[in-house]
């Protein structure tokens, strides 16, 4: 999911974020306000990682959410 998929969908995706990174508080939700960049900085600040990690945790959420969203997909059309 590209950055603005991710700002246009973070209505319904901010419980998935809370449920994947705990540590985030709902200011910091309202302060990413589904800016990937954003994101990738607040994880790192409150999990006190790399970058580079922080970036990776997101990938794959975002890998995963895109999978899921096939299957649901999918499930509709038949």
């Amino acid at each position: 999911m590209n950055s603005d998929q991710l700002q246009g969908k973070w209505k319904q995706m901010k419980g998935s974020v809370k449920e994947r990174w705990g540590k985030l508080t709902d200011d910091d939700i309202n302060v990413i306000d589904g800016k990937h960049e954003q994101l990738v900085g607040k994880i790192q600040e409150r999990y006190g990682i790399a970058r580079e990690a922080a970036q990776k945790q997101v990938d794959d959420w975002n890998a995963v959410d895109a999978h899921q969203a096939e299957l649901d997909q999918r499930r509709k059309a038949s």
